[in-house]
């Protein structure tokens, strides 16, 4: 609506200008006006191409995808843990004879106690309670539970603060990579909150930490062809029934990140909502490189040498991220950097490529093209190579660095954390331009763009309003 209304303008102010040139010359308006009086029909019939020309421009064009509001899952205060709990509680289910039932096994304990105190985590990360109960409760019920109170928290808070009813909702899309019952999480949302009957709803599974920026992208895709509709994107994981309790090492780390977390995200097409809206959506760029082996199986869920299913991280996992990163930055790049950056990098590439092999390759700088980083927080060793890679300054990854202290690994989830920090900040100003980026299994490596369209307050009940005074917080590195 915008655009047309700004081509009308722009036709009124030509035609405008093309009489007073036209009274300047001399020209005869009155004569001007009988020739289109006389020659009114082969007009018409010339102006036809030109309105069909407009109408398939409006019809064909891609609609703007506001983001409304979005809201994080706040987890109760008694679910959380301490270093020193946690530890505590691998004691006790060893000694409970649910884990690790040999003393010698105690190098297991001690395995993961290293890999928590370099992780990143802080002291209050939160487990489900299935998980601090004995004996532990990792069945399908309590999985259920946790899973529930995740979604159904960040959606009642989405509902109320931006004022949409569930009936309102067309669109729902739900992302959770390794809990995925029957009926779906996203059948289980339609129940709970009744939306209506033609809602159309898709679960995504078994597709990692990235999944949260390929739910977005799926929902603009339906945003182009549903009208004037809002669309609700769920992203979680589920931490209570995968839980690893083998002696395989690679397996144990997943168990020192993972956390409890969730965020939803109301979108919509509708022009009226652009006023209200926080964020538009700019680009989405998604990257998979499971074709290749090394790829496919760098992160992968299976059953250890004693049958206990687990998620194995390969020591190609570095390589692999490295490798995905580059392809999306390189397909990111020209949609978002300046033409300066542009030049430069395929000046690099015509002489590495030509003249000088053993050129280094040229890292565009993304720092003129965005002002807000949100890097998923995987943990603190992918934080620090990205922001080693992309030459970013602390304070770009400010918002991943918090988030993974606070909150841990809440897988897809991460994202939307960090740009809630952001906000709780009051760093989000008119115009500021926001780059999330996560990877995952597959493997795959996905961005989506944002533009303010306000300077954006936080909204009631944000995650951080209750620790906000406390951030950033002293991490020892």
């Amino acid at each position: 609506m915008k655009n047309l209304k700004m081509f009308f303008f722009k036709i009124l102010f030509i035609s405008l200008m093309v009489a007073l040139s036209m009274k300047g010359s001399g020209i005869n308006l009155e004569d001007l006006q009988n020739f289109f009086h006389h020659n009114l029909e082969t007009i018409t019939l010339l102006s036809f191409p030109l309105l069909f020309l407009l109408t398939i421009y409006m019809l064909s064009r891609p609609k703007p995808v506001y983001l409304v509001d979005f809201s994080c899952y706040l987890p109760p205060s008694h679910l959380k843990v301490s270093v020193k709990t946690l530890m505590e509680h691998a004691r006790r289910a060893r000694e409970a004879g649910v884990c690790w039932k040999n003393k010698e096994n105690d190098y297991l304990i001690e395995f993961q106690q290293k890999i928590l105190e370099r992780s990143g985590l802080g002291q209050e990360t939160c487990i489900p309670e299935g998980l601090q109960c004995f004996p532990l409760q990792q069945g399908m019920a309590a999985s259920r539970k946790e899973t529930a109170e995740v979604i159904f928290g960040a959606l009642d808070n989405l509902f109320r603060n931006s004022g949409v009813k569930p009936g309102e909702i067309g669109i729902l899309v739900v992302n959770s990579s390794t809990f995925n019952p029957t009926p779906s999480l996203a059948s289980m949302i339609v129940n709970k909150y009744k939306l209506r009957d033609n809602i159309k709803s898709l679960n995504l599974g078994g597709m990692g930490c990235s999944a949260g920026v390929i739910a977005i992208d799926v929902a603009k895709g339906l945003l182009q062809v549903h009208r004037n509709t809002y669309a609700i994107v769920v992203s979680t994981e589920n931490i209570t029934q995968n839980l690893y309790l083998g002696k395989n090492k690679s397996m144990l780390v997943t168990n020192c990140l993972f956390r409890v977390g969730g965020a939803a995200i109301l979108l919509s097409n509708r022009s009226r909502d652009r006023a209200r809206a926080k964020y538009e959506l700019l680009h989405t760029v998604r990257i998979h490189t499971g074709s290749d082996d090394r790829s496919f199986e760098c992160a992968t869920q299976e059953e250890d040498e004693d049958g206990i299913i687990g998620v194995t991280l390969t020591k190609n996992l570095p390589m692999v991220a490295a490798r995905t990163l580059k392809i999306n930055i390189s397909t990111l790049g020209p949609l978002v950097l300046p033409m300066k950056e542009k030049l430069a990098f395929f000046v690099t590439f015509l002489k590495k490529k030509y003249f000088r092999p053993e050129l280094k390759n040229y890292t565009p700088d993304f720092k003129l093209a965005f002002e807000h980083f949100c890097i998923h927080a995987g943990g603190r060793a992918l934080i620090d190579e990205l922001e080693k890679n992309l030459k970013l300054s602390p304070l770009h990854v400010e918002a991943s660095r918090m988030t993974l202290h606070r909150f841990g690994n809440t897988s897809s989830s991460s994202i939307w954390y960090e740009l809630a920090y952001t906000e709780a900040k009051g760093r989000m100003k008119e115009g500021d331009r926001i780059w999330q980026i996560a990877l995952g299994s597959g493997f795959k490596c996905n961005s989506s763009v944002w533009v303010a369209l306000r300077n954006v307050k936080p909204s009631v009940h944000n995650p951080w309003e209750d620790c906000m005074d406390r951030y950033p917080a002293e991490i020892d590195i």
